[in-house]
């Protein structure tokens, strides 16, 4: 149906990751995989940092919030992805699509504003370790953590609000498997270059923004390890290096998909099942497998709850 010129869109055709069978079902079993090995680490560490009353510091108290962020992320596009797999037609609503567009952003960009407390944090117990607890004391990690998801969902409303008024003229077919801002411009009417310029400063800039100032705060970081003991320099120098690898992991696929949004960007859409699937899964296994003191305490958690009971139930 069409109405000053714009098409009524009620339902999207997904092209998904693949056409063939063969490969879709390869596929399949690779994803449903990897989440029933990494998903269930992911709730262990929040429930190791709630369980573990030597694990109270920020930095574990902001390390479960990033593994709650990063489930709630990987629930957004995989299980529909998973699903047409299955499916000879792939389509997803409008409404469907726009709520997995504004989940997606709202989810990605309050995990941005996280690492960026996580830096703060880091920063503070490096340069000014005499006022740690006073600066990050348990109020004031609740506000950042609050701060986090309130920015997020800011970022996530813009881009939404954006998005549903945007008139579209072109066909009905997104070339992935999912639904993101930048494939819905491609479809929209050429007259709307003032919307397309605000999605791309709301969500290049944002990921810019937030991946540069990272990236300052722990070279800074790093520079100032300089002058502390080589026992210190170590332990310090380990977790900014987990951070950093973090960062980089997050940020640099955002920046490759968003960085050119309203054009064809090659192999955006492996460079989309790593962003949206498989790296936000795996940042807290990165600073977990760096760090002793949770790994022990992981395995105090499976010990005394799994094997233990396991081993009685033999008996």
């Amino acid at each position: 149906m069409e109405h000053e010129n714009y098409t009524v869109v009620t339902e999207f055709v997904l092209l998904g990751l693949s056409q063939n069978h063969e490969v879709q079902m390869i596929l399949f079993f690779f994803f449903l995989l990897f989440y029933m090995i990494i998903l269930p680490g992911n709730i262990l560490i929040i429930l190791t940092v709630r369980g573990d009353s030597q694990l109270g510091s920020p930095m574990y108290f902001f390390l479960a919030n990033l593994a709650f962020l990063d489930i709630c992320y990987c629930s957004v596009t995989p299980p529909k992805m998973l699903t047409d797999f299955f499916s000879h037609q792939k389509t997803i609503s409008y409404s469907a699509c726009m709520a997995q567009l504004f989940f997606l952003h709202f989810l990605g960009a309050a995990e941005a504003f996280m690492l960026m407390v996580m830096a703060y944090d880091r920063y503070v117990a490096i340069c000014k370790p005499l006022h740690y607890t006073r600066l990050v004391k348990r109020g004031v990690c609740c506000v950042l953590v609050g701060a986090t998801w309130a920015g997020g969902f800011i970022h996530g409303i813009i881009l939404f609000a954006l998005s549903i008024h945007l008139p579209l003229c072109g066909p009905n077919i997104l070339d992935n498997f999912f639904c993101d801002v930048h494939q819905l411009v491609k479809l929209a009417c050429a007259n709307t270059y003032i919307v397309e310029l605000l999605m791309f400063l709301n969500n290049g800039a944002v990921i810019i923004m937030c991946f540069t100032l990272l990236l300052i705060s722990y070279i800074v970081l790093l520079l100032k390890l300089r002058t502390q003991s080589f026992k210190t320099k170590n332990k310090v120098a380990s977790t900014c290096v987990s951070h950093m690898i973090v960062v980089f992991v997050m940020c640099g696929p955002a920046m490759y998909i968003y960085g050119l949004p309203f054009q064809a960007v090659p192999m955006e859409k492996v460079v989309a099942v790593f962003h949206t699937v498989i790296f936000p899964l795996t940042n807290p296994m990165i600073y977990t497998l760096r760090n002793k003191e949770i790994k022990d305490s992981m395995w105090k958690l499976v010990n005394k709850y799994i094997l233990r009971p396991c081993q009685e139930g033999d008996v």
